[in-house]
């Protein structure tokens, strides 16, 4: 019941699994954990019965023998068995010091801002000193000639009376017709 996988997968896959078991017998490199050395044999054993260590179709390719993760901790076992250390995290040189990097490599990160370099630090305020205020210099201020206004000024005028009682409504020509019939 197991899914097609091409032959050729199938005997690389197995082919890498008992490479790496073979070289961790030979003790080039520091012996394998019980759970890689079981790792190892489980794998073989669903390759040879299944056709594939992996029934989850999301986890690696159809036609593969095994999925990406078991690739993965298969090199590392691999690498393991044959005396290559682990790389691990590497630290970044320091400002100023060269590291030889591939034209690929990760650029240094992306200039941002800190929010924190706008806030400035509240002083406490010391209100501004009152301006001095002289007392105001009071004058009289002399008396015009009185003038005639000019013509065409404002002249007030009383409004016109209204006329008292009831409004009068008018009939005016020209408004809807009747349909004549």
């Amino acid at each position: 019941m197991g899914r097609d996988v091409d032959e050729r997968k199938k005997r690389a896959a197995l082919r890498k699994l008992r490479k790496a078991a073979e070289l961790a017998e030979q003790g080039k490199g520091p012996p394998l954990s019980d759970w890689e050395r079981q790792f190892l044999e489980e794998v073989e054993e669903r390759i040879e019965k299944y056709g594939s260590a992996f029934a989850d179709p999301m986890k690696g390719d159809e036609g593969e023998a095994l999925s990406a993760l078991q690739r993965v901790k298969l090199k590392e076992i691999d690498k393991k068995a044959r005396g290559k250390a682990r790389t691990g995290f590497k630290q970044k040189p320091g400002p100023g010091k060269s590291d030889k990097k591939a034209s690929f490599a990760s650029r240094s990160g992306p200039r941002v801002r800190n929010i924190d370099d706008d806030i400035e630090e509240e002083l406490p305020e010391t209100p501004p000193a009152p301006p001095v205020r002289k007392p105001p210099i009071l004058k009289a201020v002399p008396k015009a000639a009185p003038s005639d206004p000019p013509s065409g000024t404002y002249e007030e005028k009383t409004p016109a009376p209204r006329p008292s009682g009831r409004a009068v409504f008018r009939v005016i020509d020209g408004g809807k017709s009747e349909p004549e019939s």
